[in-house]
């Protein structure tokens, strides 16, 4: 039986229209030989191994079962036609419960923009010491320092802040430690990206007119593009889903105008040609595709049917990418200063797959097949050293420390 997969990241459940219910695992070629078989374990492995053989016919019953979704077993059929009267008044109950539930979302969403409208005096306020345009008040800093002093029970207030020989503006780099705090965003930092993230002075979304969202990255002068705001819209279906919910359509991002030989997406492989006539040898330059952040601002495009293992791999990069959109504008903007100075990671959830590499029954495995070695290996010493003129031991006791 194959090992299960240790510390696998649960796939992202956005609501994006491209998900669907998962198919059957592919079967795998690699089960083992039992060493007792029965005629159920036989019948199975013969079962594999025709189907490790013939993909199209794994790919054909998989297509048959997707088509059984939804299709009736003939029972609501065979009720009675008073029975059946009785089925379409509640489907009727369903469709008043559906409108109430899109209306229930709608107004979610007009509270949210009326609540926004007040936040944004507050991130205003934020950029413009973040930036150095500004000081923040005394009752700020009274009521900052109240809550520090609380978490770490000592009297910061009293404490005089140490003396820079040289004046510091704002709070540099605010924005690139917050996003290297939050851990889906962290991901996607490479150390190349550092240099142009630290130019980053605000981050900031706004409403559409219609459902969907934009965010809004301001950057000062920098070495590597000319775009003083890069923007990244996300849309959503006209339409709602089944509870209501708004459904994820898709995202555009601004094109960034990198300079000369700094565009952070892609690098410079070379490669040596050496030309079959003359014998000479050349240094080829490729550019190709690299992980970046700035990969962010090209969302994936929805996927065709053309090719099933193509459309899975991009509807997996939607759904992540729409959860991104949605951490930045639920998590990292309201809480910017939590992610700042950590604070926000207390309050994560996270997976048990998160906590470590191995659970308390992989050590108690190992320490026991570290014993049973240890006698193995005990019980193997004493052979050898048996020649026939000493009489044979018994084993001593293996004690472990």
């Amino acid at each position: 039986m194959a090992e299960p997969i240790k510390n696998k990241r649960p796939d992202p459940a956005a609501p994006t229209p491209q998900n669907t219910p998962a198919n059957a695992a592919p079967i795998s070629s690699h089960a083992q030989q039992p060493g007792v078989s029965s005629i159920k374990e036989a019948e199975e492995l013969t079962a594999a191994s025709i189907f490790a053989k013939d993909p199209h016919l794994v790919s054909l019953i998989q297509g048959r079962l997707g088509s059984l979704v939804g299709r009736s077993s003939g029972y609501i059929e065979s009720l009675p036609s008073e029975v059946k009267r009785r089925v379409a008044g509640l489907k009727g109950i369903q469709k008043d419960h559906s409108k109430l539930e899109a209306e229930f979302q709608e107004e979610v969403l007009q509270l949210e923009k009326k609540y926004f409208a007040k936040f944004t005096p507050l991130y205003e306020q934020r950029s413009a010491i973040v930036n150095g345009k500004t000081e923040p008040t005394d009752d700020q800093v009274e009521a900052g320092e109240e809550d520090e002093e609380e978490e770490e029970g000592a009297a910061i207030k009293e404490e005089k802040p140490a003396e820079s020989a040289e004046k510091v503006s704002g709070i540099p780099e605010f924005w690139l430690s917050a996003m290297k705090n939050q851990i889906s965003l962290a991901e996607m930092i490479t150390d190349r990206d550092e240099g142009a993230l630290k130019s980053l002075i605000d981050i900031r979304m706004e409403y559409l007119d219609k459902p969907g969202f934009r965010l809004i990255f301001e950057f000062a002068d920098n070495e590597y593009f000319t775009n003083k705001i890069i923007t990244k819209t996300y849309y959503y279906q006209n339409e709602s889903s089944y509870g209501g919910d708004f459904i994820y359509d898709h995202a555009d991002g601004d094109k960034i105008d990198w300079k000369a030989g700094q565009d952070l997406t892609v690098r410079i492989e070379q490669k040596k040609q050496r030309n079959k006539t003359t014998k000479q040898t050349r240094i080829v330059k490729k550019t190709v595709p690299t992980e970046s952040f700035f990969n962010f601002f090209s969302p994936p495009k929805a996927p065709n049917d053309e090719d099933d293992d193509a459309a899975s791999d991009i509807e997996e990069r939607l759904e992540l990418d729409y959860q991104l959109g949605e951490d930045i504008k639920e998590k990292l903007i309201p809480r910017a200063i939590d992610w700042f100075t950590g604070e926000a990671l207390a309050f994560e959830e996270l997976d048990e797959d998160d906590l470590g590499d191995f659970d308390e029954d992989d050590d108690e495995d190992e320490d026991d097949d570290d014993a049973s070695d240890d006698h193995d290996d005990e019980e193997e010493s004493e052979e050898e050293e048996d020649d026939g003129t000493k009489p044979k031991q018994e084993p001593t006791e293996c004690k472990q420390s």
